[in-house]
């Protein structure tokens, strides 16, 4: 900034000033030399903000630059695994949280409605609320006429669809993690086999020769084993939401045992 004050006073007096010629040029020299330093500094500034901000994108750029180099072709299917890998998660992952009920607020709701207005408001509570355990309590209601044992055979075999149901495509997911990595080292393995054909073709072990071709093999491998980590990480968490789900099912098909026991021995004493 001090340079800059420097150079426009300058020019202020070689426009208005008296000076003589001598001194003119010997101004004039100074301010060329001031500007030079000044545009030198500013150069510098901006390569400095470039390098800073080149530090902020370096990972992005460093990534996308690995995945070209390793190939179109096992990069491609990699990446094809993790696309459609998450695609599944996310579905199950969305599935699985609508799927989740408040058990016992439902389980307050049934019973009041069965000592209220009977079986079939019981039944409507039910069809109105989503998830696999108004889905249960719904069959179960359903066989009530014909007896405790016979809603219980209903929770039971329903509850095993709901299992289904929540638990499919989940195995899609699991064969990604396991074909990303073993796809990773096919491609190491099959660049490593071209290394050292060009080993054998060129007739001397120069490691310039194959250090190129040995990174790109190796780069497949990470590549795999990021995708794997990823894709681990959302099944663990399906497998915990699928886990949580049954025991809420479990725990609800006991409660509404409870519930159509006592429903039933009020309707007999009656």
């Amino acid at each position: 900034m001090k340079r800059v004050l420097s150079v426009l006073s300058l020019a202020m007096i070689l426009m208005f000033g008296g000076l003589n010629v001598k001194a003119a040029t010997g101004l004039s020299n100074l301010q060329q030399n001031d500007i030079t330093q000044i545009v030198t500094l500013v150069a510098q500034d901006e390569d400095a903000a470039t390098s800073e901000s080149g530090e902020a994108t370096s990972f992005n750029q460093e990534l996308k630059k690995r995945f070209i180099e390793g190939g179109p072709g096992f990069m491609g299917i990699i990446l094809l695994c993790l696309i459609l890998g998450l695609a599944v998660a996310i579905e199950r992952i969305i599935f699985l949280n609508m799927s989740t009920t408040n058990t016992k607020k439902l389980a307050q709701k049934v019973e009041d409605a069965l000592n209220t207005g009977g079986v079939e408001e019981a039944k409507e509570v039910c069809r109105n609320t989503r998830g696999p355990v108004a889905s249960i309590y719904y069959q179960g209601l359903d066989r009530t006429d014909e007896g405790l044992e016979a809603a219980e055979k209903a929770v039971v075999s329903y509850g095993g669809v709901q299992m289904g149901q929540m638990e499919k495509n989940v195995s899609w997911i699991s064969l990604f993690i396991a074909l990303a990595p073993m796809l990773g080292f096919m491609g190491t393995v099959i660049g490593m086999i071209e290394a050292f054909d060009r080993i054998e073709a060129a007739g001397d072990m120069e490691p310039s020769l194959v250090a190129g071709g040995i990174k790109i093999a190796l780069l497949t491998t990470v590549f795999g084993l990021i995708v794997a980590v990823i894709l681990q990480v959302f099944y663990n968490y399906i497998v915990a939401k699928i886990d949580s789900i049954v025991n809420d099912m479990e725990d609800a098909s006991i409660t509404l045992m409870d519930i159509l026991f006592d429903y039933k021995k009020k309707n007999v004493t009656k």
